[in-house]
């Protein structure tokens, strides 16, 4: 082994984030002459092309950190920075970097950006402070059992969420609103965090603000990106927009509160990604979760292209010492990440990924031109799974669609969030051309399938 070689480590990272980890690669590799190396439980085949070493352990395992600092001996006196990139890793990762005396934001509060639960905490030992601040706390209690949802609804008869302290993509997130107060809903509402008890789940009060967003960067800079969800009892997050259609009030206020809440999980020179409720006034906020990782749904993707900043290059300058802080100036242009779903309940077949990018590609035209838009430009296109698998038309998460896409406008004058709706409900329409890659017969396909994805 070359005595002077520089390496950087990632620590784990999730599968939908394979092209993140080989850009990551490739830029350190170009900017800093680094190796990668990476560590990963169960690594496949696919894993060991994205970086020059490869490490099979398991960040939530006990012993992690010892295990790692054994394996990694060989590479120890040429590591120089280290990158924790799953929220799974966000807390033994940042203790793994400590020990190994490599950059990284505090490991004794990274708890607070893996599990919903200790946020809660730790927002409520500064409740005061928070208020003072407009920054709403919502009441919460740990739940184990049907019995502990019924008596959280007695003190909330407005409405609760249900869901799991330490599990991401809005995975067993289960809202029941008022009225909802039956035993099959509690049941229901239960089951549903179940599969995730071995880490906790939570009860809290509704956030009752309409609108979401997310205070998305690295280090210094950062910039706020607009979510849409949908409605209903699985809030699934089926757009993300960018530049946020906001004011100069609203802004301020995701600001303070995107900021307080980097205080509370420890963030000082890595990236956030903390979603956030506003009221219609704008003058008040409260934090859903925070994270102490890139955004999901490509925003940093999105970003590249409304701002003309990598953040990716910003965050590995950062864990190699050198801290920049571009001013963000948006193009005249919008963009969006978008959720595909089906028009149907469905088993469904993927065609190969050139057909999908064709297929959006020709909604991107469609949805166009029923917009009088002059152009709207893909930039990603991807399945979200290879395989044959069921659908089902009603989204609970987000591995329940098709596929997703990135968008953007080569425009400031149509609105970003009807462009959004008209892509969606243009690619289902496209989709029902398409019967062959479905175990159903297109006559099954009805006016009533597609209701729950026309408008966002």
């Amino acid at each position: 082994m070359n005595a002077h070689a520089r390496f950087l480590l990632i620590v784990d990272y999730n599968l939908s984030r394979i092209s993140d980890v080989t850009h990551i690669a490739r830029y350190a590799r170009e900017r800093h002459g680094a190796h990668t190396i990476l560590i990963r439980p169960n690594p496949t085949a696919a894993d060991a092309q994205l970086c020059d070493h490869l490490i099979d352990l398991d960040p939530l395992a006990d012993g992690f950190v010892d295990a790692a600092l054994g394996c990694l001996k060989p590479w120890r006196n040429g590591l120089k920075a280290g990158l924790v990139f799953s929220d799974n890793a966000v807390q033994r990762g940042a203790e793994l970097l400590e020990r190994l005396c490599l950059p990284v934001d505090s490991a004794t509060l990274a708890a607070g950006a893996f599990s919903k639960r200790d946020y809660r905490i730790s927002e409520a030992r500064i409740r005061d402070l928070l208020a003072s601040q407009y920054v709403m706390v919502p009441e919460y209690i740990e739940v184990s059992s049907v019995d502990d949802l019924q008596r959280f609804a007695t003190m909330h008869p407005d409405g609760f969420v249900v869901k799991p302290s330490c599990e991401g993509n809005n995975r067993g997130v289960v809202i029941v609103k008022p009225g909802d107060s039956s035993g099959d809903t509690f049941r229901a509402g239960f089951s549903a965090v179940e599969p995730y008890l071995n880490h906790g789940a939570i009860c809290e009060a509704l956030i009752p603000f309409r609108r979401e967003f997310s205070f998305d960067g690295v280090g210094a800079t950062e910039f706020i990106t607009e979510k849409v969800s949908a409605s209903g009892c699985y809030p699934v997050e089926v757009a993300q927009i960018l530049p946020a259609r906001i004011n100069a009030t609203e802004r301020a206020t995701l600001v303070r509160t995107g900021r307080l809440a980097n205080m509370l999980v420890g963030q000082c020179h890595g990236p956030f990604h903390n979603e956030i409720k506003l009221d219609d006034a704008g003058l008040q906020a409260a934090v859903i979760e925070p994270n102490r990782r890139p955004a999901g749904m490509k925003i940093w993707t999105i970003a590249a292209d409304v701002y003309g900043v990598d953040f990716y290059a910003l965050w590995v300058d950062a864990a190699f010492g050198v801290f920049r802080e571009p001013a963000l100036v948006p193009a005249a242009r919008q963009a969006a990440t978008v959720m595909l779903g089906v028009p149907f309940n469905c088993v469904f077949t993927p065609p190969d990924s050139a057909q999908g990018v064709a297929l959006f590609d020709r909604t991107l035209a469609r949805a166009a031109a029923l917009l009088g838009a002059e152009s709207m430009r893909r930039l990603e296109f991807s399945w979200l799974a290879k395989d044959t698998h069921f659908i089902p038309a009603i989204p609970r998460d987000n591995s329940d669609f098709a596929a997703q896409a990135c968008f953007v406008l080569d425009s400031d004058t149509i609105d970003i969030g009807s462009a959004v709706a008209v892509v969606r409900a243009t690619w289902l329409s496209l989709v029902t051309e398409m019967p062959d890659v479905f175990d159903l017969p297109a006559t099954e396909i009805s006016a009533t399938d597609h209701s729950p994805f026309v408008a966002v």
